[in-house]
């Protein structure tokens, strides 16, 4: 709603457009009635886990270890997706009060943004954005005066994809290697420095202003009853228009494209990537799914970090799912079997259409692996298998 339209370096133009009313809000509301608003909301997480966001604070808040830790997480390294950064360098004091939010209802008073490495535009709003709100007292020791604290540090990532795995990020952020933690215990008792922590992407954070100030009941009426409120989608590849669009859940995949300007004319589609490497190919039959978290299960895909990305009839596609496998060859941290040595196989066996094994290969890393990147890494494979005429035996 911002983006392009204020200067985001601006906490004037900020405010003059609304900016911290819902934070004023949450004060007024309590902890405890952030938490049922945004229960009630029915916000799911935007970042691919789809994990219900007000069950999340819950749990942190009951916490009787101190201090609580919140963590942005904006280390967005799925191949495909652009939309924190949009956020972060478009509209990045809302990134701020998101976060200021989520603290006050978890009752956290240390916050981190965890900013991939290769965004330092992002870096340089995001920095700009955390010291002129703590100018301003909208940070701080007393946050607009209700006793509250709160400080957020930037930290940059270094490139390693496996730390947009919370847990891996945790690990970074404490100096140490980018690898990621068994569960239990989770976050919300065990996090960063061992202490409950609540962590969130970008996205899924800028919706906290909107739930706060429109309420639960008129936030959950956009969408459907199982996804609830807007997604950014980042549609790349053969479409006329790529880039960053904003639809209510419940649009079809094909009014989406539409709205990109469709894929060239001239040519068929042969099919569409969603959730980036980590996700599924869906061929043209699917281009009436609505985009909902349900019914993108019920077609065994998922909307993921919200890739949309278009390959015409044109796209040679056994080198694109080699260049995935490579990826995540590349990508895996190597602290479990399962993955350091799947993806390595998985890689080789497709380069040998070696189709048993690659199935073999994919159930062992999905059910042993340790983290979400051995756990998807065969999925984009997989389902091209499954949906893409690609191979002739």
């Amino acid at each position: 709603r911002r983006a392009g339209r204020i200067d985001p370096q601006s906490l004037d133009e900020y405010l003059a457009s609304g900016g911290y009313c819902a934070l004023r809000r949450a004060i007024e509301m309590r902890p405890d009635g952030v938490i049922a608003e945004t229960i009630a909301s029915n916000l799911l997480g935007r970042g691919g886990a789809a994990f219900p966001t007000g069950r999340k604070m819950e749990s942190v808040a009951a916490q009787a270890a101190r201090p609580h830790y919140l963590i942005c997480n904006a280390d967005e390294s799925e191949p495909g997706t652009f939309k924190d950064r949009v956020l972060m360098e478009d509209d990045p004091f809302a990134v701020i009060e998101g976060m200021t939010i989520a603290a006050h209802a978890a009752r956290c008073e240390q916050a981190y943004i965890y900013i991939r490495g290769e965004y330092p535009l992002a870096a340089q709003r995001i920095a700009g954005a955390v010291a002129r709100a703590r100018a301003a007292g909208f940070l701080g020791e007393d946050v607009m005066g209700s006793g509250t604290r709160l400080e957020i540090e930037v930290r940059r990532g270094a490139g390693a994809y496996i730390c947009g795995e919370e847990t891996a990020l945790f690990n970074s952020i404490e100096g140490k290697r980018g690898e990621p933690r068994n569960k239990p215990p989770f976050p919300a008792e065990a996090g960063l420095f061992g202490k409950p922590t609540l962590i969130n992407n970008v996205e899924t954070l800028v919706n906290l202003p909107l739930v706060i100030l429109e309420g639960a009941a008129a936030y959950s009426q956009i969408g459907t009853r199982g996804s609830t409120g807007t997604r950014l989608f980042c549609l790349s590849g053969a479409v006329s228009q790529p880039g960053l669009y904003e639809v209510p859940h419940g649009t079809t995949l094909r009014a989406l494209i539409e709205l990109a300007g469709g894929w060239p004319h001239d040519r068929g589609l042969q099919a569409v990537l969603l959730g980036g490497a980590a996700g599924t190919f869906v061929p043209p039959s699917a281009i009436d799914m609505p985009l909902t978290f349900e019914d993108a299960r019920k077609a065994g895909a998922t909307l993921g970090s919200g890739v949309v990305m278009l390959f015409d009839d044109s796209a040679a596609m056994k080198p694109i799912l080699q260049h995935i496998a490579r990826f995540f060859r590349d990508e895996s941290c190597g602290q479990c079997v399962p993955c350091r040595v799947g993806t390595v196989r998985q890689e080789e066996a497709l380069e040998r259409e070696d189709f048993a094994l690659l199935d073999e290969i994919a159930r062992v890393m999905q059910d042993a692996s340790i983290c979400g990147l051995g756990q998807t890494a065969a999925n984009a494979i997989a389902s091209a298998r499954r949906s893409l005429q690609i191979w002739s035996s």
